[in-house]
């Protein structure tokens, strides 16, 4: 197939020298071409430039036209962390928060992640792929281009398995360019409740060769809290799975400084996610490392824990990335939308930064950002075009309206 797209009001994010990621005050800066084409031809990015520049002769024979007069082209936004993956909502838990028990409670009550767990391994693996199916559909329509899915919620060999070939199956059935996390350090099964060293030992010495020997994982995650797994035992986990080929990823200082940004640092994780609790020693660490610090935002609001300091963590030099933690329990929204105006709003960082840590930088944390998160010659043909509107700051203020017109993925126009 080969698409221009023409008159374009602002092609946002746009780069000739591609970067792997952005940092510190260059974040502040997004780079536009006002009324621009875009040239995409199969499922990559061939040309892009000003209108006033566009070439005289244009010898492509079957060529589909689309005139954006007044709209803005994106790259498609990129979600690297998510929990896509589960069996069954768990609202009654929103609706116990409401009635003052926190997180931690309702874990000790048999809710939260071993919620998800007993439920999940009571469905097979054609419903999960059906469920997760649609909400990767409807993602898709809200902007995401590249998602990261993750494990979890078997918490035993054969449940563990049975997500990842589900996330196996969604990579060829979605158009979405997926990458696979094993989560099984996610929380401590209730057969091992008293057996914390025997399940980390069902991890390394079963599931990992296992998830190796069928190639169903990119990355290796491990959930570093007070309660679910030390910074040792996140240390340990994550250094066998390098082993085994899958890079570190930690869920670091959600609930509170448990040492996960710091282990993470240590395993040379290629992200650290959430992040409420960050410190000043964090960010030092993290300075010295090619550690991606990753904000959550859907989590954030949907917890009610204390804003990440995202605002310390640009100022100090730090590139930030933002995803939406897609999951039943703590954050039942992959809309990448919303994440970039909680960030704007709450967070106090500026369309610009926002619009990077969606893009680039969370390219980066999936190991994308040589094929995704900006507009690019030779990059993943996944943008989207917006409805007409002001400019790429509308996105974010207008938090709560659908601003996304049309949804291009490996080139092709996606119809809702």
């Amino acid at each position: 197939m080969k698409l221009l797209i023409k008159n374009i009001k602002n092609l946002v994010q746009v780069e000739e020298n591609p970067r792997i990621k952005v940092a510190g005050t260059d974040m502040k800066t997004l780079p536009c071409i006002e009324d621009a084409w875009l040239a995409i031809e199969e499922d990559k990015i061939i040309d892009f430039g000003k209108m006033e520049d566009f070439p005289g002769i244009v010898d492509w024979s079957g060529l589909q036209v689309i005139d954006a007069t007044g709209k803005l082209v994106f790259p498609s936004w990129c979600d690297s962390h998510s929990h896509i993956v589960f069996a069954a909502s768990r609202e009654q838990e929103f609706v116990d928060r409401i009635n003052g028990l926190t997180y931690q409670e309702i874990a000790k009550r048999g809710g939260g992640i071993l919620n998800s767990v007993k439920k999940l391994r009571e469905v097979s693996e054609e419903e999960l792929i059906e469920s997760a199916l649609k909400r990767l559909n409807e993602v898709m329509m809200q902007g995401t281009g590249a998602i990261e899915i993750k494990s979890g919620y078997g918490l035993s060999v054969e449940a563990e398995l049975k997500m990842l070939r589900v996330i196996k199956k969604l990579k060829t059935l979605s158009p979405l360019t997926i990458k696979a996390t094993f989560l099984g350090a996610h929380a401590v099964p209730t057969e091992y409740k008293d057996r914390k060293q025997d399940y980390i030992s069902l991890i390394i010495n079963e599931m990992l060769p296992q998830i190796a020997e069928e190639k169903l994982a990119d990355y290796c995650d491990v959930f570093c809290e007070n309660g679910y797994f030390t910074a040792e035992e996140t240390i340990q986990i994550l250094t066998a799975a390098k082993g085994f080929g899958l890079t570190p990823k930690v869920h670091a200082e959600q609930l509170s400084n448990s040492g996960g940004v710091k282990a993470g640092v240590k395993v040379g994780a290629i992200s650290v996610d959430h992040l409420e609790y960050l410190n000043d020693e964090d960010i030092a660490a993290l300075k010295s490392s090619e550690t991606m610090p990753t904000i959550l935002p859907g989590a954030q609001f949907f917890l009610q824990e204390p804003f990440p300091p995202a605002r310390k963590m640009i100022d100090s030099g730090l590139p930030l990335a933002i995803a939406s933690d897609y999951n039943p329990g703590s954050s039942p929204s992959g809309n990448m939308n919303f994440m970039v105006s909680l960030a704007c709003i709450q967070y106090k960082m500026t369309p610009e930064e926002a619009i990077n840590a969606a893009t680039i930088n969370s390219a980066y944390s999936m190991g994308l950002s040589k094929t995704h998160g900006s507009i690019a010659i030779g990059k993943q043909a996944n943008i989207f075009i917006t409805k007409e509107i002001s400019s790429y700051s509308f996105l974010p203020y207008s938090f709560s309206n659908n601003s996304i017109e049309t949804v291009i993925i490996n080139g092709q126009i996606i119809n809702a």
